[in-house]
């Protein structure tokens, strides 16, 4: 699934691509996709005659700002959007089309179909789901090492756990939650509330740069993640752990192992990560 630097580059791609263009028409072959309003109809009816002012990221959503109203849409696992012009051939996973007044369109593919768009009245999207109950963003002044403090103090889950779930800061996913924790040489199975303060000070800042390093390589091409126009991202060449089940330690050479946490597919070091 698409992680905050992954989304925050097909954010910069889709606003060179669709910024200032206005919607003549929306096709949805997918109806279950659209989550709000009631129906994928009265969807594309608000959308005609929209202009594309901005696209935003909230966490791992993408905000696409029109003259009235915000999209706000999550791309899960296989989400993708793409520019194409009229004539090129639509892709059978292609479920939400946007027909632009200069003959472009801005089409959303999604082979499992698990991607999600909800459509707000500009300025409300905040208020509800599924922005409301958000975080803070990792660049943002509003996360603070305190911030984080506090947020790890008030859970008894694990930490990978505890960042996994977006209440604490916005944008980590499986594959960033790793790379943080071995970076701040924290073992994914500490439970979060342990944490002591120098602890809790370099996992905030290996959080930030992490995430930093990442936007600027593009994000991770892991599985099927590609930008808005078909480039991978690079960050994968620098990972530390995720993935390299098996393999070295960069730092140690200790055989990297795998564990599940929460659920999910952790790798880390069990000797730069010790409980």
């Amino acid at each position: 699934m698409p992680e905050l630097p992954e989304v925050e580059t097909v954010r910069r791609t889709l606003m060179e691509l669709t910024q200032y263009k206005v919607i003549k028409e929306v096709v949805v072959t997918w109806p279950k996709m659209i989550k709000k309003p009631e129906n994928a109809e009265q969807f594309s009816d608000a959308l005609k005659g929209q202009q594309i002012e901005d696209v935003q990221r909230r966490g791992k959503f993408l905000l696409i700002l029109t003259t009235d109203y915000t999209i706000v849409s999550h791309l899960r696992m296989e989400g993708r959007y793409g520019l194409f012009q009229k004539e090129d051939l639509i892709d059978k996973h292609t479920h939400v089309i946007f027909y632009f007044e200069d003959g472009t369109q801005l089409r959303y593919k999604d082979v499992r179909k698990f991607g999600t768009m909800h459509l707000f009245k500009k300025g409300e999207e905040h208020a509800s789901l599924p922005l409301s109950q958000l975080g803070p963003e990792p660049f943002d002044s509003s996360f603070t090492i305190l911030k984080l403090k506090e947020g790890l103090a008030k859970t008894a889950r694990s930490i990978k756990t505890a960042l996994l779930d977006q209440k604490i800061v916005v944008g980590l996913g499986n594959i960033y939650v790793d790379e943080a924790l071995f970076r701040s040489k924290i073992h994914p199975e500490r439970v979060a509330s342990t944490l002591h303060e120098e602890e809790i000070e370099r996992l905030y800042k290996e959080i930030i740069a992490t995430l930093s390093e990442a936007v600027e390589k593009g994000g991770s091409t892991i599985r099927s993640y590609v930008n808005t126009q078909g480039q991978i991202g690079m960050f994968q060449l620098e990972l530390f752990v995720y993935g390299r089940r098996g393999e070295d330690c960069k730092n140690c050479g200790a055989t990297l192992e795998r564990i599940i946490v929460g659920g999910r597919g952790t790798v880390f070091c069990p000797k730069c990560q010790m409980k």
